[in-house]
């Protein structure tokens, strides 16, 4: 198997297995069991639990800005981007639960390299949300852009964790609840 699938494939089990049994939990002789390779095999790729761990926050960060990037073009206005990136956003979340679970436990892994990554993730996407808001906004407050994208990052994190316990929620349901909260409050920002 080539590498880089078999790196994939590592990945893919080892977000499982974080996932189900959290990271402190999770053993490498689990996920190399599980992955049918040798545990020093795992050691060569990803040096430590540590490397595994963060190469899977990497990859599910990756997917997300991938996700809400990809969601948002040829939004034709403000609100459109809006409603489309948190689609994707509550889509994700519901589609790759198990990535979303790992970037969503960071209390766990505060004194770890992994903390720095689940931060950067939501820098990712704030400065995603704060760039594409600027281009529709008819303000170039760059205080005020940046805190509409760290209120919308933050709100969005509790709504699907609110999702995550109500599974009768859909992703549309919940972009419908969120864009009524958000979407009043920018309305008026929205360039005519």
């Amino acid at each position: 198997m080539p590498r880089a699938e078999r790196e994939r494939q590592m990945i893919g089990v080892a977000e499982a297995v974080f996932a189900e049994r959290g990271y402190s939990a999770a053993s490498m002789d689990e996920i190399a069991e599980r992955v049918g390779v040798s545990k020093p095999m795992l050691y060569e790729y990803f040096s430590s639990k540590e490397g595994l761990l963060l190469a899977c926050i990497q990859s599910a960060r990756a997917a997300l800005r991938e996700a809400t990037q990809e969601a948002v073009l040829g939004a034709t206005s403000a609100e459109d981007a809006l409603r489309k990136g948190l689609l994707a956003f509550f889509a994700f979340i519901r589609d790759r639960r198990q990535a979303w679970s790992l970037l969503r436990h960071e209390m766990t892994l505060i004194g770890t390299s992994a903390a720095d990554e689940l931060e950067a993730t939501r820098q990712q996407q704030t400065d995603l949300i704060a760039t594409l808001m600027g281009g529709y906004l008819a303000t170039e407050d760059a205080g005020l852009l940046q805190a509409m994208a760290e209120f919308v990052v933050g709100g969005c994190e509790r709504l699907a964790i609110w999702c995550e316990q109500n599974e009768q929620v859909t992703p549309e349901a919940a972009t419908d609840y969120a864009m009524k909260i958000l979407w009043g409050g920018m309305r008026h920002l929205a360039q005519q």
